[in-house]
């Protein structure tokens, strides 16, 4: 910490699997709307939307954790919320189909969520399963990526809020060199 510069380094999301997943969630949500839902359906746009706010907040909250570690906090916690809702778009469109959610336990639940451990993983992994199986496939395939992710999230928004408890922000980062530089 007594070494950490003024301002540290950030960015560096594209390397975190969290948003790596929400660049799947986002293809494979667009994909899942023009596939199983009408054009004209006001839920296409709402589901796009959180798709596109959990990419978006955690590309956002990343760039500006250099200046703003709690604005990023925030912003991860948008991205989750977002994630959230899509999750239950997913879940709806099950019920309403009278299609089964697969429980944690069940064979493809099992599988789908082993894919996530495949390295260079992308949306043409899950592809088959989201354009190419049932709607009841396609919807599950997308709430085991989406409770992956947001558990993934979960994790960072602890990270992030310990760090902040633990080291401050930029206010305290500027406090901390004013004393340095001026010798107590």
């Amino acid at each position: 910490m007594a070494d950490e510069p003024l301002l540290p380094p950030h960015g560096g999301y594209r390397d975190l699997k969290a948003f790596q997943n929400t660049v799947i969630i986002h293809d494979a949500t667009v994909a899942f709307c023009r596939r199983f839902l009408k054009p004209t359906d006001r839920t296409v746009d709402q589901m796009v939307q959180a798709a596109r706010s959990g990419k978006q907040n955690i590309a956002e909250g990343s760039s500006m954790s250099g200046t703003s570690r709690a604005s990023e906090l925030k912003l991860v916690g948008v991205a989750r919320a977002s994630l959230e809702e899509l999750l239950n778009d997913y879940q709806d469109f099950l019920r309403q189909r009278n299609l089964a959610e697969w429980p944690r336990d069940h064979e493809k639940a099992v599988y789908i969520r082993r894919l996530a451990y495949r390295n260079g993983k992308s949306y043409s992994t899950y592809r088959i399963y989201i354009e190419e199986k049932s709607p009841e496939t396609a919807a599950n395939t997308m709430v085991c990526i989406l409770r992956q992710t947001c558990y993934l999230l979960d994790k960072i928004k602890k990270q992030l809020s310990d760090r902040l408890v633990e080291e401050g922000g930029i206010n305290e980062r500027i406090y901390r060199e004013r004393r340095n530089r001026r010798g107590f």
